[in-house]
């Protein structure tokens, strides 16, 4: 991780990521799976199945799948691995050092081996495991309201969407007590969810802020559950 030393108008730090010359211990590392599958299927449901990760680079990360039921009619894609290791948080600070991801995909979303051979289907998915191991690979952390763009420019995530960024939050639809846990050991474990951003709105967050943003969200009935075919919350709006 690299401090750039830029601060965007909203005042909010941006980090430039590159490897360190500090060794990395690449040997991949295990969560403890059994108390965030226990976790996932009191506080959210059933598990239908775990994506197993064959290969493994810093941490293993397999995806748990709990599927969409009538009365919650989105699919919850949880890893289980990026916790395998702390975060490398600000000095000080209350920021938990343990994390998982999650991201609620529609009902329609195809969850096949077959079907993410097509990466119109498995970019959240890449995208889930990519973000778990950037914290252990550049000694960073991730939190609620990071942003983190498809490249520079960034470009969209798959065939089909024009969203190119991500950003870091808290689920709305997901009671509050499925997105904490405590491990094995005691340590808190926060489990973040993934909101897919169109470009100009990661560029509205860093310029206005994170509470802006939001606001925007909520006139334009932007949901946390992926819409691959959303409009930017912000057409239409006049830029200061």
């Amino acid at each position: 991780m690299t401090d750039s030393g830029d601060t965007s108008k909203s005042g909010a730090k941006i980090l430039r990521h590159s490897a360190s010359d500090a060794p990395v211990d690449r040997a991949p590392a295990h969560a403890d799976d059994e108390r965030i599958s226990e976790h996932v299927t009191a506080a959210i449901g059933p598990i239908e199945m775990v994506f197993h990760e064959i290969v493994s680079d810093l941490v293993h990360v397999d995806v748990h799948w709990v599927k969409a039921t009538a009365e919650r009619p989105f699919h919850v894609l949880v890893t289980s691995g990026m916790s395998a290791r702390p975060m490398t948080t600000p000095e000080g600070s209350d920021v938990a050092r343990f994390a998982e991801l999650m991201v609620l995909l529609p009902e329609e979303w195809r969850l096949t081996q077959d079907a993410w051979r097509d990466e119109r289907w498995y970019w959240p998915i890449r995208w889930l495991k990519m973000l778990a191991r950037l914290p252990h690979e550049y000694r960073t952390w991730l939190g609620v309201g990071h942003t983190i763009p498809n490249g520079d420019p960034p470009s969209p995530f798959g065939p089909g969407t024009d969203l190119a960024c991500m950003l870091v939050m808290k689920a709305i639809s997901l009671p509050m007590e499925a997105q904490t846990a405590t491990l094995a050991d005691g340590s808190e474990l926060e489990l973040f969810t993934l909101y897919p951003l169109h470009e100009d709105e990661m560029r509205f967050k860093l310029e206005e802020g994170l509470d802006a943003l939001l606001d925007a969200f909520d006139a334009a009935g932007v949901p946390d559950v992926v819409d691959a075919s959303r409009p930017s919350s912000l057409a239409g709006r006049p830029r200061r």
